[in-house]
């Protein structure tokens, strides 16, 4: 069966578990607090609007890699990182100022909007962002207390749980890097690439296969072999979004084309880009940067021009394909020690990320 149709498929599945997880958090919340209870409401929404739920099936597909045979409580389970993935989002919107999320509003936005009927002469932007932060953490809460409450063994449980919170901690490190490196406004490549291993590829990819492993009782040799998978493969999967953010249409990407370069970030792109321009070309360059959520469709078909003439563009696409191959190649030393099942899956992200179209 093809990737996007396998993923299809668990989307399907996993679907209506996410809201029936959301709707007992609600509620539950609903005999304590109505207004806590509409924005979880409000998150249920915005999470249920879009996300390829890649993160739940890296995590699904890593149990059953690790020989974990109970399918539906794995499948109950991997709803875990979506409710993780959703918090860290909310806050990541706060962060990088997005208006819109999966083709919604933002929980931030959702409720500057409402401050801004609601109480009219107060600070209706730090309303929004505080009750956005405060029900992120609450989604957090949940989405740990959904591995505790598995059914698992306790030991493994612990294990899973434990490793959880390095992972949330490797993604903070990598926030705080693109954070630092956006107001500094420069960066070294390899200084980017360390940046997009801590913040996507040990969240997106590793951190959920790591998960399904450790539930499944897998060894540490078969984890380790993974993580050699898994971390180029989240790499690349990163530089791919960059490129997407610059070149994909508002429809695809779920919010407005140049998201990265309206927020001035330093992208693999960009850092590259800035080495490889005139003086007169780099400084044109950061002026745009600069210029924040002013910038015009004109402004950036400018900067897509200086990405292909430069050869930057066409320099990133070959590095994204040379991580995908890393990764295929640490996979194939798995063949045959796993299910076809679970291989076949992992080897579908590789395939799909080679042929993705940008």
């Amino acid at each position: 069966m093809a990737f996007k149709e396998t993923l299809a498929n668990f989307q399907k599945e996993i679907n209506p578990l996410i809201a029936r997880y959301f709707d007992q958090a609600i509620a539950e919340s609903e005999r304590e607090d109505q207004f806590i209870a509409d924005a979880l409401a409000a998150v249920k929404d915005v999470t249920l609007s879009g996300g390829k739920r890649l993160r739940a099936a890296g995590m699904y597909y890593g149990y059953l890699a690790g020989g974990g045979e109970d399918k539906q409580a794995m499948l109950e389970t991997s709803v875990s990182v979506e409710f993780i993935h959703a918090f860290l989002l909310i806050h990541d919107d706060i962060m990088d100022r997005d208006a819109i999320r999966h083709g919604v509003p933002t929980i931030h936005e959702r409720y500057r909007h409402l401050a801004e009927t609601l109480f009219p002469k107060t600070d209706a932007a730090h309303f929004g962002n505080s009750i956005a932060l405060i029900v992120g953490d609450m989604v957090g809460a949940l989405g740990n207390d959904i591995i505790f409450r598995s059914a698992f063994p306790k030991e493994r449980v612990f294990q899973a749980l434990s490793q959880l919170q390095k992972i949330i901690a490797f993604t903070v490190v990598g926030q705080a890097k693109d954070v630092y490196l956006e107001y500094r406004k420069s960066a070294t490549p390899e200084e980017i690439l360390k940046m997009y291993e801590y913040k996507t590829a040990k969240y997106t990819v590793e951190g959920p296969v790591h998960l399904g492993l450790l539930l499944a009782g897998a060894e540490e040799e078969m984890i380790q072999k993974f993580s050699a998978y898994a971390i180029p493969l989240g790499v690349a999967f990163q530089i791919q979004d960059d490129i997407l953010g610059l070149y994909g249409t508002s429809e695809r990407i779920g919010k407005p084309r140049g998201s990265d370069l309206k927020e001035g970030k330093m992208t693999l792109l960009n850092a590259l880009l800035l080495e490889r321009l005139s003086a007169k070309e780099r400084e044109e360059f950061l002026v745009l940067l600069e210029r924040g959520g002013t910038l015009s469709d004109e402004d950036i078909e400018r900067v897509q021009v200086l990405m292909e003439e430069s050869g930057v563009l066409m320099e990133v696409k070959d590095r994204a394909l040379s991580l995908i191959r890393e990764g295929e190649t640490a996979l194939q030393s798995l063949k045959g020690g796993i299910p076809d099942e679970a291989y076949d899956f992992f080897q579908g992200i590789a395939e799909y990320m080679s042929a993705r179209e940008y």
